[in-house]
């Protein structure tokens, strides 16, 4: 028996189906509302709107559950690797050790930009910021690779896209820290893994070895896998809705690291680190600031606690705590604005106000200092939420592409003035 929901307008009763998705999650299918009776639905920021119907991620606020095609981000963080689960999320299955391994050797081979976009970087003044530079360069890969311009291809041509985009991004990343520093860039090397390569780009030399740290290596792979998707996010829908204009691949990411790039979504882990360097600069009274942060009178928030999805703990949260602990006993960091770190942390999990208010310290509290702890500056923080989220924006685009889902095009209520005349 099918369900619907009614709605009256000026004494009319209008049916309109009501779907249910695969957890339980209800919806009022408003597709045909405005055919039927001449109205839309107003909903800022489309905080109650569903856009799609998508199998890629499962999320429940109130009850801190994050899962990627069904499985647990727990186990997911526990037992597999970054490629792994960027595979899982764009074809949908978790590959077998033949296809792991082939998937692999594809991205490790295809790591290597055209010499010609090292001229691009050249460009650039050495303080661009590398999220702008990052955003030029995805989408200047499109011309690189003008076979790639048509999102339609047969799926072996699309696939090599994607195992192109998986393998370059990490360098383009890396590139723009080095020419932020004026420093010469570091090739990738097919000796390493996909975060012992970016490591080795980051922060290797023309003159010193270089060997990446496992337990850096282990932060930044579980870091990254936690980042990899979370729903429909602004970054995920901004991809979704260029994509379906038939944009490129390329262009679409872009979009997406540009809608990262916005203080409101990916910078949350850099906010952390300004705060506890502002609690530093004043003389470190952290007291002083936790009081401040529950005066409701006082403008001051506490980055970092808190969730405006998960009501409870953020289950990333209690992932990455433990390799942040690790990172710390193994590097014997010396940093006073970490000490300030562990120290809010602590106060945060055992304080009645927080506890109350479930501010509990969330991922982006112990990603800002796993990356100021291996010494990643504040302004490549989002670049690497990028890097961990590529996985998800790829399969949201290739989802909305193989479902042969419409333009997004959003309806308005106009509220400017009436028709007048021109009088001039």
């Amino acid at each position: 028996m099918s369900v619907t929901a009614k709605l009256s307008l000026n004494g009319t009763d209008f049916e309109l189906p009501v779907f249910e998705g695969s957890e339980g999650e209800k919806a009022i299918d408003i597709t045909k509302l405005r055919s039927t009776t001449g109205y839309i639905t107003i909903d800022s920021g489309y905080k109650n709107t569903g856009s799609t119907k998508s199998a890629v991620t499962f999320l429940d606020g109130e009850k801190g559950i994050l899962r990627y095609r069904g499985y647990p981000i727990e186990q997911l963080a526990e037992k597999s690797t970054f490629l792994e689960v960027a595979y899982l999320l764009i074809n949908g299955e978790l590959p077998g050790k033949v296809k792991y391994e082939n998937f692999a050797e594809k991205v490790c081979h295809h790591t290597l930009v055209h010499e010609d976009m090292k001229q691009f970087y050249e460009a650039y003044p050495s303080k661009a910021h590398p999220m702008g530079v990052l955003a030029s360069m995805v989408c200047a890969l499109s011309t690189f690779y003008p076979l790639s311009q048509n999102p339609n291809r047969p799926p072996k041509a699309v696939d090599m896209t994607i195992i192109r985009l998986l393998a370059k991004l990490p360098t383009l990343a890396a590139w723009s820290y080095k020419n932020s520093l004026g420093h010469p860039i570091m090739y990738p090397k097919n000796k390493y893994n996909y975060c012992e390569n970016f490591l080795h780009m980051m922060f290797a030399n023309p003159t010193e070895e270089y060997e990446p740290d496992p337990v850096a290596v282990d932060a930044i792979d579980k870091l990254l896998i936690l980042h990899a998707d979370h729903e429909q996010n602004c970054s995920a829908s901004t991809v979704r809705i260029v994509g379906s204009s038939q944009a490129n691949l390329y262009s679409s990411i872009s979009a997406g690291v540009i809608a990262l790039w916005g203080p409101l979504h990916g910078g949350a882990n850099q906010a952390v680190i300004e705060m506890l360097e502002k609690i530093r600069n004043d003389g470190g009274n952290l007291q002083k600031w936790v009081d401040k942060a529950k005066d409701k009178d006082d403008p001051f928030r506490l980055f970092g606690f808190g969730h405006r999805v998960y009501k409870n703990f953020d289950p990333r949260a209690r992932i990455i705590k433990k390799s942040c602990d690790d990172l710390f006993e193994k590097l014997g960091v010396d940093d006073p604005v970490l000490d300030i770190a562990r120290q809010l942390e602590e106060v945060a999990l055992k304080d009645d106000y927080f506890i109350e208010k479930k501010l509990y310290p969330n991922v982006d509290f112990y990603s800002g200092i796993i990356y100021r702890a291996l010494g990643i500056p504040t302004e490549m923080f989002t670049v690497m939420f990028a890097l961990g989220r590529l996985p998800g924006w790829i399969s949201q685009w290739k989802e909305m592409i193989e479902n042969g889902e419409p333009i997004g095009r959003p309806r308005q209520i106009y509220v400017g003035e009436k028709v007048r005349d021109y009088t001039g």
